[in-house]
């Protein structure tokens, strides 16, 4: 496998860098978490003029990338910086489905998404449905020419400020089968009622969503009927390769900020970066980032694999990536003091959001346990 990049992905990253690095700073993620929508569409739109978006496409669906080492390239720029765009849960989960099962007028969307002109959600999740896909209990019921959705999504997020949603429900089966799940594409203002909206705690903001006998149309209907449960999981890989991507970047911005500290911070006339024992415990922060940083490349890397091989490294590195954040934002603090938690301070941001990724897709235990249903399978 090439560890390198190639000409046009080191061009892509240099662009993005220098983009997030001259619009992102501590005192806006501040200002952004006070504001309605939790970012800035300033910001979104330079990065849609800068072709960002494109980059977690293939070219037969509008972009010039969608491989998963475009995907991971681009979350880790966004993680460096801590970023609250809601990319992943409007461009790539939404925006990856509809790329994925979309008719030809429902695929003719992407342009204008791609372009930073509509926002997008996902509505999946559910408050019994813990990290298992399958566990659907929104249904959806045909009566004649229409559906009616009824249930509650949990944490759908960018809901409030998406002109677009896809919604999963239960059309066949019980309520943890794989099959009997469909997707439905409708827009935001019809279950603008049910929307209860609110920050969250690593920026940007979430919605619960709560389906009241909700009519839709049939032609709503994304994708074939009671067939969405594979591409779900498809999808879900493929934000995991970016959450994971993402934990990188905060990785590396937090292992600078905590070894610049240990440079100027002084006990006993001197930087505290001189005694052994914080050295020893830097040296095990920065080999675990490495591994970390491994096992995400061979994820992106594998990302196109068949179901099973590629599951299994979906889990695999989800919970390392897991293990490794946890050890990072409890070293980095440790180290720190209590600055490294203020607001005012930068590290705050950043070692909430890494907590924030052992969260998304399934926790290191979840993942744990996943690994080992899938290797025995």
């Amino acid at each position: 496998m090439n560890f390198e990049l190639s000409d046009e992905r080191k061009m892509l990253q240099e662009t993005l860098s220098r983009f997030l690095s001259d619009h992102y700073s501590n005192a806006v993620v501040n200002e952004l978490n006070n504001t309605e929508h939790g970012f800035s569409h300033e910001i979104w739109a330079g990065m849609a003029d800068l072709g960002i978006f494109g980059a977690l496409f293939s070219e037969e669906h509008g972009g010039f990338g969608g491989e998963g080492f475009d995907i991971a390239l681009v979350f880790e720029e966004l993680g460096r910086v801590g970023a609250v765009d809601p990319v992943l849960d409007s461009v790539l989960l939404a925006g990856g489905l509809l790329a994925e099962l979309g008719s030809d007028d429902q695929q003719a969307m992407l342009e204008p998404l791609l372009a930073g002109q509509t926002q997008w959600a996902f509505a999946h999740s559910e408050p019994n449905s813990r990290y298992e896909l399958n566990r659907v209990q929104t249904t959806a019921t045909l009566e004649g020419d229409h559906y009616v959705l009824s249930g509650h999504k949990a944490l759908v997020v960018n809901a409030a400020c998406a002109d677009f949603m896809i919604v999963s429900a239960r059309t066949s089966g019980d309520v943890s089968d794989h099959q009997g799940i469909s997707l439905f594409l409708l827009p935001a203002n019809l279950m603008a009622q049910g929307l209860q909206s609110y920050n969250l705690g690593t920026g940007g903001r979430a919605c619960e969503l709560s389906l009241d006998n909700i009519k839709v149309p049939a032609d709503s209907l994304l994708g074939e009927i009671n067939q969405a449960y594979d591409s779900i999981e498809k999808i879900t890989a493929c934000a995991t390769v970016a959450v994971c991507a993402e934990a990188i970047g905060l990785m590396d911005a937090i292992k600078q900020l905590t070894i610049d500290y240990l440079k100027v911070r002084t006990q006993f006339g001197q930087p505290i970066g001189k005694f052994q024992v914080l050295q020893h415990r830097m040296a095990d922060v920065l080999i675990e980032i490495e591994q970390a940083k491994s096992a995400v490349v061979n994820l992106a890397g594998h990302i196109d694999a068949e179901r099973q091989e590629r599951e299994k490294h979906v889990s695999a590195t989800k919970n390392l990536v897991g293990l490794v954040a946890k050890l990072v934002v409890e070293e980095s603090v440790q180290m720190h003091g209590g600055i490294g938690v203020t607001m005012e301070y930068e590290l705050g941001h950043l070692v909430r959001r890494l907590t924030l990724v052992d969260h998304r897709f399934g926790d290191s235990t979840h993942h744990l346990e996943r690994y080992i249903e899938l290797a025995v399978a």
